[in-house]
């Protein structure tokens, strides 16, 4: 972790406050962000498991990609290795209850979150939007990537999967990632998770601090938008964004111009082509006030960006599943890590560069000239963008 004081940047005790957790110092991370390489980097993680496998996901498919997955975790239950899937049940409302009796069948326990109730309904608009898998408590993978074809790039016949980022952890951050699994299984699981799960070794030590930045509550949902705005406002030189969806609240626009106006380079990489049509027109109802402010919009002209990427200064950066939408910072359970480190804050610099290589400017005289279907649509669904 780099040297940083007060007056010069972002220090891990101040993030630590705004946040009220700790970095685990002395981890390896690796940027994941290419789908297939992604996927071939978490099934070979999982297949050179000894002890347990940890997993939760917003979207478990029975595609070619979750099946494949899935004969995976059922060859390691058969070895005598625990493994545990928690999915949710809006997420994964598709997945026929077979796949996941054949799972259950094979040894692998099975849990569903915020499943519907008849006499609770409203609680359904919450989402368990985590993708999280923890191999014997010593590495992990999170980020933006569902198990599901889209991601992999087998979808369509398609050769690249939706643009998603991931990052694979091994070192003492792993250990409080599965502390997060932990409290999740114990609300949604079925019995105890540590029925026979041997402690995790101390893993060998990297050069990275992680901070884990899992919001599962209100109060935690509010310490990660209080983190959010800190990071804006504490900025100096730049801000990359690149979200999925991306439905600001007027505090998320107003902080994003004051940054804008103080000379900070502001940077927005958002979807071009989209799955949720309604979330892009909702979001772009406020296009026109943040170009004035002099805040660059990119459109990416690839498959469908999926990502979720923040990063600050150079140096801070967040990668995870939470958009900048009410639906990610007001309703769901959202799972991502804070890096404080120039190299790593550097890769991802890179990253977005190479997106934005293959993405379009949104430019403020040709936006104001688009067409008067898309004005209106934006109008209508920026109505309902508290339910996005």
């Amino acid at each position: 972790m780099g040297n940083y004081t007060v007056e010069e940047g972002f220090i891990s005790r101040d993030i630590e406050y705004i946040y009220r957790d700790r970095f685990a110092p002395g981890n390896n991370v690796e940027l994941l962000w290419k789908g297939t390489e992604a996927f071939n980097r978490i099934f070979e993680a999982v297949r050179a498991a000894r002890s347990f496998v940890c997993l939760e996901f917003y979207i478990y498919r029975n595609d070619d990609t979750g099946r494949e997955l899935a004969e995976i975790l059922k060859q390691k239950a058969g070895e005598g290795v625990k493994v545990y899937i928690l999915y949710d049940h809006f997420g994964s409302f598709g997945t026929p209850r077979s796949f996941w009796r054949g799972l259950a069948e094979a040894g692998v326990r099975i849990g569903a979150s915020y499943v519907f109730k008849f006499d609770s309904p409203l609680r359904y608009i919450h989402r368990d939007h985590r993708k999280l898998i923890i191999i014997d408590g010593q590495s992990a993978f999170t980020g933006g990537l569902n198990i599901a074809n889209e991601y992999r790039g087998l979808h369509l016949r398609m050769k690249k999967g939706w643009r998603d980022t991931g990052v694979f952890i091994k070192g003492p951050a792993a250990k409080a990632l599965l502390g997060k699994f932990r409290k999740s299984w114990r609300l949604w699981g079925k019995g105890p998770l540590d029925a026979g799960l041997p402690a995790p070794p101390d893993a060998a030590g990297g050069p990275l601090s992680v901070i884990p930045i899992f919001a599962g509550s209100g109060k935690g949902r509010r310490r990660l938008r209080r983190l959010l705005y800190y990071s804006i406002n504490h900025a100096k030189k730049s801000i990359f964004l690149t979200t999925a969806y991306f439905c600001p609240s007027r505090r998320m626009i107003e902080t994003l111009e004051a940054a804008a106006r103080r000379g900070v380079e502001v940077k927005l990489l958002l979807q071009g082509h989209t799955d949720v049509p309604v979330a892009k027109y909702a979001g772009m109802m406020y296009y026109d006030r943040l170009l004035r402010a002099g805040i660059e919009i990119h459109h990416y002209l690839g498959q469908v960006l999926h990502a979720k990427t923040y990063v600050f200064d150079l140096a801070w950066s967040i990668v995870g599943s939470a958009n900048l939408d009410f639906q990610s910072l007001r309703w769901n359970d959202e799972g991502n890590v804070g890096i404080l480190d120039e190299g790593f804050a550097g890769m991802l610099c890179d990253v977005f560069h190479e997106d934005l290589s293959n993405a379009e400017q949104v430019v403020l005289d040709k936006w104001r000239r688009r067409p008067l279907a898309d004005k209106i649509k934006e109008r209508v669904f920026s109505l309902i963008r508290r339910r996005l």
